[in-house]
């Protein structure tokens, strides 16, 4: 008889790679390189939340340099990088680049978010 409770009497099995906190999309990769200032200091670009929008909180872009650096999580495709706060708003969201004929964007498929607005700029976690 095992005892589920005791980890030794089940063999660990961590064959899986670590996951990072969202993905991209091959487009948005490639994007968010092209938008790197490439005279400038920055080497990532930056994914934040804050309060506001029409939802509650809403999506902040920026650049970001320096990494590794405390305010920063660990780089994303070697692009990307998100704050502390943001992370656990984010996590599990799939970045993609869209391409659309009035305009391209990124738009973030983020299943923390309980509700969101027409933009998809603000949600609610």
């Amino acid at each position: 008889m095992t005892n589920d409770l005791n980890p030794e009497s089940k063999p660990m099995s961590n064959t899986s790679p670590p996951q990072a906190l969202v993905s991209l999309t091959p487009s948005a990769r490639d994007y968010l390189n092209s938008v790197i200032p490439t005279n400038a200091n920055e080497d990532y670009v930056s994914l934040g939340v804050k309060g506001g929008g029409c939802s509650g909180l809403q999506y902040v872009w920026d650049f970001a340099s320096n990494w590794p650096d405390v305010n920063w999580s660990a780089p994303i495709d070697d692009v990307l990088v998100l704050d502390p706060f943001a992370e656990m708003h984010v996590i599990g969201c799939e970045i993609d680049y869209v391409k659309e004929l009035g305009g391209s964007f990124l738009k973030i498929n983020n299943p923390n978010a309980l509700s969101s607005c027409g933009c998809g700029e603000s949600f609610t976690t």
